[in-house]
């Protein structure tokens, strides 16, 4: 009779796990004691929310907020940014620039978008490193926010009064942006 192979191994290592000790989980009882609820008045709601925010900016916690940060720059300093984001995006031959002047709507989510399309991913990714360079070396600015490096299909600059879109050309049309922003002030940019 031949010896299963193997055998002896799986013997040994069911021994170790027999001599571990094994160790209990404690089990905590926490008994609360029923207390009789106390309707809050919306003042009151309203000075206990004021105290927690109070306290938690004299530990240094800033009062969390959704707000994208107001930049204070002149007329001049965002044209410039604008100039600069252009002379980029005409570096890496970037298509179809397109600049949108959100000043004169309500809501609006910056002063200008600048649109741009490519033919690759890898040129989409070009003319953003090509706009972060420039924008650098001309304006001394980085971007705020940067997103969409790694998919390489719309790549997102944001520089709080500039946003800039570079997209893959069929998701520049699927998302369709300059209709979206109908209200906008469009200017086309000519080579």
């Amino acid at each position: 009779m031949a010896k299963t192979p193997g055998k002896k191994p799986v013997q040994k290592i069911k021994k170790a796990i027999a001599k571990k000790p094994v160790k209990k989980a404690a089990k905590k009882s926490i008994v609360k004691k029923a207390s009789p609820k106390k309707e809050i008045t919306e003042k009151e709601r309203t000075i206990r929310a004021a105290n927690l925010i109070a306290n938690s900016e004299k530990k240094g916690n800033p009062k969390s907020t959704t707000k994208r940060p107001k930049k204070n720059a002149t007329k001049a300093q965002i044209t410039g940014l604008l100039e600069s984001i252009i002379e980029g995006m005409k570096e890496k031959k970037a298509k179809n620039i397109t600049v949108l002047n959100l000043n004169e709507i309500e809501n609006k989510v910056c002063d200008y978008f600048v649109i741009c399309d490519a033919d690759s991913k890898t040129h989409v990714n070009s003319i953003a490193d090509s706009v972060e360079d420039t924008v650098i070396k001309l304006a001394n600015e980085k971007p705020y926010h940067a997103e969409g490096h790694q998919n390489g299909e719309w790549i997102l600059l944001d520089y709080i009064n500039i946003v800039v879109h570079v997209f893959l050309k069929e998701m520049r049309d699927y998302y369709n942006i300059e209709a979206l922003w109908g209200d906008a002030e469009f200017k086309i940019i000519e080579d």
